[in-house]
């Protein structure tokens, strides 16, 4: 016995330095791995300055967004973890070189799995009883896989419907929390000799939601506020909300009710099986209802309720019977207070109406700090607003470059911005990426407009407005036209 224990105890201290030592090793993987593909940047763009054909230039940067892709893809895929939300982030078709795109969107759902050992340690040590007293069933292999926790289908004793159990991966919190700091760093950096924006801001913001991920408890309580709030503001609710079954949601398990769907990454595969043409009119339309329950599901969260689901990326939507849509995975939430709130509000009729003067004043309301680097400032500022808060691609535009040179970022430095806006700027670059995805271009701030006046009409600050007028804008929002 005492061999055995003696076994026991070196495994678990050989454990306990291999995890306290996986930081350092990832510290050090990262900084190693970002300063070649930065450095393989800075030393490109001397190359590149001494070509004047203007194709053979073209040529050399997509060969070395090629190789940087690669670097790139090489990094999040090894290391996991937080890196897997970084390459949601940036490799969405609206905002990365098209390289990066193409080898990024497959690592959405590509985070190695905990063996079943692991996912039973966690959930019995939670729960306080083992799989086989809860559970009718529990399939071992993981329906998927993410950054922070691992998902499996299974069934409760005595009853029929099929749950959720989601578990969280064991030593996933401190791993995550180093990589954000590392990038902390490494935004300060860029900020001070590349990129004009307030890149640190966005990433203490990206720090504080994903510390909320951590707390399944937390996402049970956001998952039911927001059904409720759907299910009341509407008729039908634009999005299903899976039910949780709370007296089984812990910090570290969370079980909820299973919704049956396609990922949404995979529905022109989908309807190709099905003998639907991806580029036909009934695929079109199904298509408008997905964008369509999307657009007005995160218009009444944003800017009705201030609460919302600021993780919209392929993976959290589901596709289900009649084109209807699920939205999963509420460990990110953004609780935005009524200033914030109403502040964008006044934002999103700027954009819409195309109004300089107004946007200006929002950006003031909303404490977003810029200097100016050109002649016609309200303009830029506009320009500025349109390209981070609306989804909409100017004409003949497929892809927006952000810091190309001339992108209104150039002329506009960035010196401020309010931590908490990030999650709509994120949460608005996400649905911009869906819709290039499907295929149809539309602005989000025409289609949010008449809930943003709701909003400054209930807040008292929409004076002389017809009252009749505004609830038949907003009724009218469910037939909004689309432009392909």
């Amino acid at each position: 016995m005492s061999g055995i224990a003696s076994r026991f105890d070196f495994k678990e201290i050989q454990e306990k330095v291999s995890l306290h030592l996986r930081p350092w090793h990832r510290s050090f993987q990262f900084w190693v791995r970002a300063a070649d593909i930065y450095t393989g940047y800075k030393v490109f763009q001397v190359r590149v300055s001494f070509v004047k054909d203007v194709q053979k230039q073209h040529a050399m940067w997509e060969r070395q967004h090629e190789l940087a892709a690669d670097k790139i893809y090489a990094m999040c895929s090894d290391l996991g973890g937080f890196f897997l939300k970084v390459a949601q982030i940036i490799g969405k078709p609206d905002l990365a070189p098209a390289a990066w795109v193409k080898k990024l969107v497959t690592l959405c759902d590509q985070a190695p799995a905990t063996p079943f050992d692991g996912v039973q340690r966690v959930l019995e040590k939670e729960l306080g009883q083992s799989i086989s007293e809860i559970f009718e069933k529990f399939d071992v292999n993981p329906l998927g896989s993410a950054s922070i926790a691992q998902v499996h289908l299974a069934r409760l004793k005595g009853n029929k419907n099929d749950v959720v159990v989601k578990v969280q991966h064991p030593g996933i919190q401190e791993l995550m929390m180093t990589d954000i700091r590392n990038l902390q760093a490494f935004a300060l950096y860029m900020q001070k000799t590349d990129i004009k924006f307030d890149l640190y801001s966005v990433t203490k913001e990206m720090e504080t939601q994903i510390g909320y991920e951590f707390d399944f408890l937390r996402e049970a309580n956001a998952m039911e506020r927001i059904h409720h709030f759907l299910y009341e503001n509407n008729r039908k609710s634009p999005v299903l909300v899976p039910r949780v079954v709370r007296d089984l949601a812990s910090r570290r398990v969370l079980v909820m009710e299973y919704i049956d769907g396609i990922p949404i990454l995979k529905l022109g595969d989908e309807m190709a099986k099905r003998g639907i043409n991806p580029g036909g009119k009934m695929a079109a339309a199904a298509k408008q209802n997905i964008l369509k329950s999307l657009t007005l599901a995160y218009g009444q969260m944003i800017l009705k309720s201030g609460f919302f689901h600021a993780d919209p990326h392929p993976g959290n939507i589901l596709i289900c019977k009649g084109s209807e849509v699920a939205l999963l995975d509420y460990g990110q939430v953004k609780d935005l207070p009524d200033q914030l709130r109403l502040g964008y509000a006044n934002l999103v009729l700027a954009i819409a109406d195309n109004d300089p003067v107004k946007a200006m004043e929002s950006y003031r309301e909303l404490g977003i700090g810029t200097v100016s680097n050109c002649g016609n400032e309200q303009q830029e500022l506009l320009r500025l607003a349109q390209t981070m808060f609306d989804t909409k691609l100017p004409p003949g535009v497929v892809m927006l470059q952000p810091f190309s040179e001339d992108s209104s970022i150039k002329k506009i430095a960035v010196e401020s911005f309010p931590e908490e806006l990030f999650s709509i700027l994120r949460t608005v670059h996400l649905l911009r990426g869906l819709s290039v995805g499907l295929g149809i271009n539309f602005s989000c701030a025409e289609q949010w407009r008449p809930i943003a006046e709701g909003a400054l009409y209930n807040a008292g600050r929409l004076k002389g407005a017809n009252r009749k007028s505004r609830v038949r804008k907003l009724s009218s929002f469910r037939r909004f036209s689309w432009r392909n």
